[in-house]
């Protein structure tokens, strides 16, 4: 396999450090010779998922993201070499023969974060989660076991999903200070709010039950993914070491919605790390 430069690993090593450290932790958890790939999956993952904080207005936020999906479809930008991350997803497409719709689609799923559209049903938030979570989980899949990962597609699909709510429940008092929202609007309308209820302070019972709602929308996915007494395959285990995290914060809100409007629902990182390191001994999220 074609062996990047050093520098270009180091510099996507340490951005994934600075910018994601679950799946930093994660990518250290991993066989030795698949991390500089997981950590460039990760690392243009953690790139699409901070555009929205690095621009001022969608339409440069946009640009950030097409140039990724030209990028990947092959339309030159000047010297890959000159962006570490672009050299180093490149080399992992190229070793372990990542197909690339799936990660020009996770780019494109990202332009909804730009913008403060509704998120108008469950299947949208699901195609969503799928085009980015899901992907990301399925091609780490890849890249540490090929022929086990194409059996896992169903739990890498459901999985992503849990992560996806967990990830916006984290994130909801940053989201509701923008006007974002990704609580499923079927959810919102069965609780008896709309966008601009949920967003406002006046009912705060009705937004934990949406939240509440949302949460087990999460936990659902989760028991789909992997019912009682069914373990991940050994060889992927990694993969999911990020998604073991969605069940404390989906079982914290599931009983109390209110927990996810305030800071402090995300554990400290050494019990995150504690909850990794047991699910790659377990094989279960």
């Amino acid at each position: 396999m074609t062996a990047p430069s050093l520098d270009n690993a180091a510099i996507c090593l340490q951005s994934l450090k600075d910018t994601d450290t679950d799946r930093y932790l994660a990518s250290l958890l991993s066989p030795p010779e698949k991390r500089r790939a997981l950590v460039a999956l990760y690392a243009y993952n953690a790139e699409l998922a901070r555009v929205r904080d690095s621009v001022h207005e969608p339409l440069p936020g946009e640009v950030r993201l097409q140039y990724w999906r030209d990028l990947l479809e092959g339309t030159e930008h000047g010297s890959t070499q000159a962006n570490p991350l672009a050299a180093e997803l490149q080399v992992a497409i190229r070793d372990y023969r990542l197909p690339v719709p799936p990660l020009t689609a996770m780019s494109e799923a990202r332009i909804f974060d730009l913008y403060d559209d509704p998120m108008e049903s469950v299947t949208a938030f699901e195609g969503y989660a799928g085009e980015t979570a899901s992907t990301l989980i399925q091609m780490a899949s890849l890249v540490l076991d090929a022929d086990a990962a194409a059996g896992a597609a169903d739990i890498a699909g459901h999985a992503g999903v849990a992560q996806a709510i967990a990830g916006a429940l984290l994130l909801l008092p940053t989201h509701r200070t923008r006007g974002q929202v990704y609580v499923p609007g079927e959810i919102l309308a069965a609780t008896g709010l709309d966008r601009e209820a949920f967003l406002a302070d006046g009912d705060r019972d009705r937004v934990a039950a949406a939240l509440q709602a949302f949460a087990g929308l999460g936990l659902d996915h989760l028991s789909r993914a992997l019912p009682p007494g069914k373990r991940i395959p050994e060889t992927l285990m990694p993969a999911y070491l990020t998604a073991a995290l969605a069940r404390g914060v989906l079982k914290r809100v599931a009983r109390n919605g209110a927990s996810a409007l305030d800071p402090g629902l995300r554990p400290p990182q050494w019990r995150r790390q504690l909850t990794m390191t047991m699910a790659l001994w377990r094989r279960s999220i």
